[in-house]
């Protein structure tokens, strides 16, 4: 009798955990049942994104993905908290989600009368109702989205219902509640696409143009392919996203307000398109007539003809206020007969917001309607639409470095010159013609020179690094690298800093490589490149990067590493998936790993060496996450008892910097240990020093994290994020042991031996004195500080003494 109820016992869970192939009104889904699509692709259940079994939401995600991908979220505001709670169809086709005895929480809120309604989930991913006699759809998921479009599903709006179909963002990863972003098409002609955040604009794409949208002129044929937008007479439009390859693909807004494509590879997901992904592409940058370049770094400028409208705040950066025209429109003609306005036109352009489509005729007929309308102040004829008029303000507007569209302006023809003009044609052409004769003779000579001192250069470099005693270094062909690296191609970057570009290469024997290619503008010449070659060479620790070997061609210079497979710690910490992969015991390990290197830089290697630019992006992390200390190019080293030295050329990354250091250039084992701590309390709370800002008074990172020590202990610092995971007396001792690393007197900081005993045991720790930091506001419109030199990379700064 007892094995026969254990075996039903065992039976009905076994049925209970069955994926169900329709949800009907005999057959609700319960917490432990999940929907699968036919596919398997996808599947409905209830989910916790924080993990947290006592707030449960019904949503659907990708089946067999790890981790897993949520697309789609029913009860976004309210989650359930029984585990009672099931998701139940109604005779008359409502979809109904009860929290156990405490009612009903979400509906689909469509009534239908039938005599039998049932829920399927399509392999397309769309969760539909359907009438079980008539077989007509009478609700579906694709037409409520949340914050991702899948395969097939489209954007909409319709004027005669009011109808609209947008994407809503998470108010973080881990809450699905409607966050601050909206992404929706525009009804009107041509549409384009637009990310608001609340009522205001955060990014466009510009007007779509038959197969694009003219605004993202950079993109691959993987996105042109993916989108198609229809607008009809009746007041209605679809923006749909179709891959005819890949089912597994999606568009997402994340909760920072990005449009992110994604397409997964068997592996893991590919980012193939985002926006914004470039300063210039945050709405109305530059104000009114402003033109946003996108150069490096961007920057804003006046279209010809205009000047900026608030000098003063133009040269500090501060560009909102857009420019205003020099000369004013008359709309008349002069004594000769001839019109007082011009058109200017520039190239490679996105069309400015606020235009109006004129209609569908030819470049010629667009200039003329133009020319003869008085408020017609710039003109765009363009492939795929026809002819676009603007009579306001030149918003948003922003020049690439190729593609884009011809944008003609109307100015007074007194900008142009029009008098100096026969004058200015023919000294122009008498100076070109000496020019490219003297330019002729020049570029022989040029050629001549460099190839001979490519010879010599490269023998010099070689020579003077044998001089050195630099053992177990390769010297690397620029062949093996070119063919390495498929040419430096954009695909193989890994990333970007002050001292130039990070590529990943694979050598011809399989062995993969990342090449440090040195950018002539990084201010690392050949003193730092020999001082990183020597300095790593002769450095070998387990929390230490290892470099294999250099290169040296003409004005190349070229530092080969071992392959990080994680990249650098800064990609794990501050984006809002992947801090998820590193919970608090890997970055208590994490910690501990650098404070280890730096004790071998500081105390036991054969050298004594001050790193000078410890930071988050100089952390590398292997493929088991163990830390290493990368980047020696500013290091210095210290002979016999040195503890100190001076210097005019201060170097190094605000933020990091100890206040000696910056104020007066003077340098120590104290300085590392102030960056360490920086470093520290960033990998506790998830912040990033030179962005975080807290309350109306825009306090720092230093200045928040001394008032959470002051009244919690420092306890409730930790990422949110992570915060089930952790330690609280771990967490608590580690905030302290940052605040100590950042006394503004180097004497009250630990040493480095001091440091790696504090973070290893439990002994006492003195009580810190309250840091150094400035409390300073910063503007609601935080986007725009990427316009604006932030101190995010290596910089040098001469400092009078």
């Amino acid at each position: 009798m007892g094995m026969t109820r254990f075996a039903c016992l065992l039976l009905f869970t076994l049925l209970l955990s069955l994926s169900y192939a329709a949800i009907t009104p005999t057959s609700p889904l319960s917490v432990s049942q999940t929907l699968s699509s036919s596919n398997k692709v996808y599947e409905l259940g209830f989910f916790s994104p924080n993990n947290s079994q006592s707030h449960q939401y019904v949503g659907i995600w990708f089946k067999s993905i790890i981790p897993r991908v949520v697309v789609w979220v029913a009860n976004r505001e309210k989650p359930v908290t029984e585990s009672t709670a099931n998701l139940v169809i109604s005779s008359n086709g409502i979809l109904l989600l009860f929290n156990g005895k405490h009612g009903v929480v979400w509906s689909s809120g469509v009534t239908f009368p039938s005599s039998g309604c049932s829920a399927e989930l399509l392999d397309s991913g769309n969760l539909i109702v359907i009438d079980n006699v008539s077989e007509r759809t009478i609700w579906q998921s694709f037409e409520h989205f949340g914050d991702t479009m899948l395969h097939s599903s489209s954007l909409m709006y319709n004027l005669a219902t009011g109808e609209k179909r947008v994407l809503t963002s998470w108010k973080s990863y881990t809450d699905p509640s409607p966050g601050d972003f909206v992404s929706l098409i525009t009804p009107q002609v041509p549409s384009q696409s637009f990310t608001m955040r609340g009522s205001k604009p955060y990014c466009r794409s510009g007007p779509w143009a038959k197969t694009r949208f003219t605004g993202l002129p950079n993109q691959d044929d993987s996105y042109e392919n993916s989108l198609s937008l229809y607008q009809d007479v009746n007041g209605s439009g679809y923006l749909s996203f179709f891959r005819r390859n890949y089912k597994l693909t999606r568009i997402t807004l994340t909760s920072e307000g990005s449009i992110k494509m994604f397409r997964h590879n068997g592996m893991d997901w590919e980012n193939f398109f985002e926006m914004p992904a470039n300063s210039c592409e945050f709405y109305g940058v530059c104000g009114p007539f402003g033109l946003c370049v996108m150069s490096v770094p961007p920057k804003c400028v006046c279209f010809k003809g205009f000047v900026p409208k608030y000098l003063e705040e133009w040269k500090r950066g501060n560009w909102t206020g857009g420019c205003v025209r020099r000369t004013e429109l008359l709309c008349q003609v002069n004594s000769t007969g001839k019109d007082v306005n011009v058109f200017q036109s520039v190239a490679n352009i996105k069309p400015p917001d606020f235009y109006d489509f004129a209609s569908s005729m030819n470049a010629e007929e667009c200039y003329q309607s133009c020319l003869h309308n008085c408020s017609c102040l710039a003109f765009s004829y363009i492939n795929g639409i026809g002819c676009l008029v603007w009579n306001q303000d030149l918003m948003d507007s922003v020049q690439f470095s190729h593609g884009g569209e011809l944008l003609s302006i109307r100015l007074a023809r007194s900008e142009l010159d029009g008098n100096k003009r026969k004058e200015t044609i023919i000294a122009s052409t008498v100076s070109l013609t000496l020019f490219v004769i003297l330019g002729f003779a020049v570029f022989g000579f040029w050629r001549c020179r460099v190839e001979h001192n490519a010879h010599i250069s490269k023998d010099a470099w070689r020579n003077d690094l044998k001089s050195q005693d630099v053992p177990g270094l390769d010297f690397f062909e620029m062949n093996t690298i070119l063919t390495a690296t498929n040419n430096f191609s954009l695909s193989n970057k890994l990333g970007q800093g002050g001292f130039g570009s990070v590529y990943k290469g694979k050598l011809q024997d399989g062995k993969e490589i990342a090449v440090k290619r040195l950018s002539s503008s990084s201010g690392q010449g050949k003193e730092e490149f020999m001082n990183e070659i020597v300095l790593i060479s002769k450095l070998q620790h387990r929390n230490l990067v290892r470099v294999l070997g250099f290169c040296v061609e003409g004005e190349e210079k070229l530092l080969i590493y071992e392959f990080m497979v994680n990249k650098s710690l800064d990609t794990f910490l501050f984006d809002s998936r992947k801090r998820l992969e590193i919970d608090w015991p890997k970055r208590f390990d994490i910690i501990q790993g650098i404070a280890r290197g730096l004790l071998y830089l500081h105390r036991d290697s054969r050298l004594r060496v001050i790193h000078r630019d410890l930071k988050v992006s100089n952390i590398l992390l292997d493929e088991k996450m163990i830390p290493k200390i990368s980047d020696f190019g500013l290091a210095r080293m210290f002979q016999g008892t040195e503890c100190q030295e001076n210097t005019r050329r201060v170097v190094g990354t605000l933020g990091y910097m100890s206040p000696e250091y910056a104020w007066t250039g003077m340098f120590s084992e104290k300085s590392d240990i102030y960056s360490f701590g920086v470093l520290l309390l960033e990998i506790i709370s998830g912040e990033k020093i030179s962005r975080f800002s807290y309350g109306e008074d825009g306090k720092t990172l230093l200045a928040y994290v001394w008032e959470s020590w002051c009244e919690t202990g420092g306890v409730d610092l930790l990422d949110k994020d992570v915060a089930e995971s952790c330690q609280p007396l771990e967490v608590g001792r580690c905030v302290q042991v940052g605040l100590l690393c950042v006394q503004h007197q180097p004497v009250d900081r630990p040493n480095t031996l001091e440091l790696m005993s504090m973070l290893t045991t439990t002994s006492d720790l003195s009580s810190p004195k309250q840091p150094t930091f400035v409390v300073h506001t910063r503007d609601d419109e935080s986007q725009f500080r990427d316009l604006i030199t932030v101190n995010e990379i290596t910089q040098s700064v001469v400092l009078g003494r």
